[in-house]
């Protein structure tokens, strides 16, 4: 038998996971930015904002629309301490300076993706949502054997999970324009490096796949 990651999707095998578009990481006005100043921010982010309003959030909620009409999983993990001063999170977050508090504002994924109300969402405190959550316990108990992985962000977050999730032995799709870091150049390069995990596919063609081209 050959064996091969370039299998399409069974919906009822299925879950579309989005990582870490939340309030903290994808508003201006969240936590990673708040205290910079105005001209450092646009300097050092504008890229990645303007990138993400103008093309990877529409993909994301095209997603989102397409795999909810063809009945499949939908699931999110954010960001988010199990306590209020985040003393629970992974040394990697203390260093880095990462506390997203229990229940805060910045805890919260975007509007502009809120989850419905029977879907699942997982607070982690680590890069992986394999290592800080019950996530894999979650995924078998629904049946789950291929992860469609969408996110911020691509090289850090959006990789570990896909590492993790091909190594706990499911099947990973990647979709390349619903991911996204700070450049252009961390993108592709990310991309690149973990495409032996993975299948990578673009938002359209997996939308096509499942029958919801015009989601």
């Amino acid at each position: 038998m050959h064996l091969t990651r370039d299998v399409p999707l069974d919906p009822a095998q299925s879950a579309l996971l989005f990582i870490d578009v939340q309030n903290f990481s994808a508003r201006r006005d969240g936590g990673e930015f708040r205290d910079l100043p105005e001209d450092e921010f646009w300097r050092i982010y504008g890229w990645f904002f303007e990138k993400f309003e103008r093309e990877t959030l529409p993909n994301m909620q095209a997603l989102q629309r397409g795999f909810r009409r063809a009945g499949i999983e939908v699931m999110y993990t954010t960001i988010e301490s199990l306590t209020k001063d985040g003393r629970d999170r992974s040394l990697d977050y203390k260093i880095t300076g990462f506390n997203v508090p229990k229940g805060s504002w910045d805890a919260r994924v975007l509007d502009a993706l809120a989850p419905g109300d029977d879907e699942i969402v997982l607070p982690k405190t680590s890069s992986s949502v394999f290592v800080s959550t019950h996530i894999d316990y979650v995924l078998r108990n629904l049946g789950v054997r291929q992860l469609v992985i969408s996110g911020l962000v691509t090289d850090q977050c959006v990789e570990s999970a896909i590492r993790d999730a091909c190594d706990l032995g499911y099947l990973v799709t990647q979709v390349t324009d619903a991911c996204l870091t700070y450049s252009q150049e961390r993108h592709d390069a990310s991309v690149r490096a973990i495409r032996g995990y993975c299948r990578q596919v673009t938002t359209a063609a997996l939308l096509a796949e499942i029958g919801q081209p015009d989601a």
